[in-house]
């Protein structure tokens, strides 16, 4: 994903200096980035750095210290443990020794969502994960459920069931953007960069849906960073990584 991201410069043009400046305006003091309270978060913190990294920008000199106060993990469900390990990944650090253990024992094998987090996560630790067999009918969910089941399926090197990427190509908003599930109010920010990342793997062209999906795009543009939908008027660090990987994937089409 973060590959692509970079891409994203391309059609930012002179837009990418505000979001940069968006990114490193969420670093609290103690390294941490925020959440839309204020206050220092391990998952948001993944999405700033990768936007800085996406950018080419500097990381702040403090996140090392944050990490370390977190230490292991110890206490950290699975989700916030695959974000620590992208967190050291992002400053080409080596995490604690056992994290990966810790990953993997709590890893729901049953859970899309946390296999594709897991598979991710162990990578960036240095580990190949071993390929394992899921149900098909996870697949044809949510968009973003999806769209981690088919990317994780191409990362083990597995088929990907053709009616996954339809469910995922009738997903596109008329109006621009992908929406989470049939009969979904509005397109979103999430749903829109997962199906295009997912559909990319796949060499599914998205170039029809190019321009329309910029306007979405551009609709949700503050003038520094992005909101996730059309009822949000409040742009964060995850919702601004995703902007950056649609684009990066829009650049190609």
């Amino acid at each position: 994903m973060l590959q692509v991201a970079r891409l994203a410069p391309t059609l930012l043009q002179e837009a990418a200096d505000p979001v940069a400046e968006f990114f490193l305006s969420r670093f609290n003091d103690d390294g941490a980035a925020t959440d839309r309270a204020g206050h220092s978060d391990l998952y948001y913190t993944v999405f700033a750095l990768e936007g800085l990294i996406a950018l080419q920008r500097e990381l702040p000199p403090r996140v090392r210290l944050f990490l370390e106060r977190v230490g292991d993990g110890t206490d950290l469900d699975l989700v916030h443990l695959c974000c620590l390990a992208r967190c050291w990944a992002a400053l080409k650090q080596p995490a604690p020794p056992t994290l990966a253990g810790r990953i993997d024992a709590l890893w729901n094998r049953d859970s899309v969502y946390h296999s594709f987090l897991a598979w991710g996560a162990l990578q960036d630790l240095g580990r190949e994960p071993e390929p394992f067999p899921f149900r098909d009918g996870s697949l044809a969910t949510t968009t973003p459920t999806t769209a981690a089941g088919v990317t994780l399926l191409r990362q083990m090197q597995a088929a990907v069931p053709q009616d996954a990427v339809r469910y995922l190509l009738a997903r596109a908003h008329p109006e621009g953007g992908f929406v989470a599930t049939e009969g979904a109010p509005m397109p979103d920010l999430l749903s829109t960069a997962t199906a295009l990342h997912a559909l990319s793997g796949q060499h599914v062209s998205v170039a029809h849906l190019k321009n329309k999906t910029l306007d979405f795009l551009d609709t949700l543009w503050t003038g520094a960073a992005f909101c996730g939908n059309w009822a949000d008027d409040e742009p964060d660090c995850e919702y601004t990584y995703y902007a950056l990987l649609a684009m990066g994937h829009l650049s190609l089409a």
